[in-house]
């Protein structure tokens, strides 16, 4: 393999591509390969006894998909309620489909390893273990979540 190749098979492997999402007036991004679809929100069924983040359950093409309200996961405070912008992006995290409902899906994003910094304490009142850090494209900064720690941590936020 000669060097140019090889710079390019680097290069290609220092990239992920992750969809940028809305909550409230900050961006978030999730890495692509876990996405499955993104669904215009439909009848929710909520469930008893499940925690405040778990807004029920969705029936998409037979298959039961639990719903997580990622404001009150990440305990972000906004005044929107349902929109038209509003969206369920069905993600596959530990073999499990699950549904994540955001205020607005943007776009989706290819960045390099050295466009993404370390996470800090306070980014976006998120706590830093669901982080992997924060993307900077141009004047822009994405909050970039780690779905396994977001959804499957246990800490306080889980009541």
């Amino acid at each position: 393999m000669s060097s140019v190749v090889q710079e390019e098979v680097l290069q290609e492997q220092l990239r992920k591509q992750y969809i940028i999402f809305q909550i409230g007036t900050e961006e978030y991004g999730i890495l692509i390969k876990a996405v499955k679809e993104i669904i215009k929100p439909t009848k929710i069924t909520h469930v008893p006894n499940t925690k405040e983040h778990i807004l029920g359950v969705i029936n998409l093409r037979g298959q039961i998909v639990p719903v997580v309200d990622l404001r009150k996961r990440i305990d972000i405070k906004t005044n929107k309620g349902e929109e038209d912008n509003t969206r369920i992006i069905t993600v596959d995290v530990r073999n499990t489909l699950i549904g994540l409902l955001v205020d607005d899906v943007n776009e989706v994003v290819w960045l390099n390893d050295d466009n993404i910094g370390p996470a800090p304490e306070v980014a976006g009142g998120i706590k830093q273990e669901f982080l992997d850090g924060v993307g900077k494209i141009e004047d822009r900064l994405l909050i970039l979540i780690n779905l396994d720690k977001l959804l499957f941590i246990k800490d306080e936020i889980n009541k």
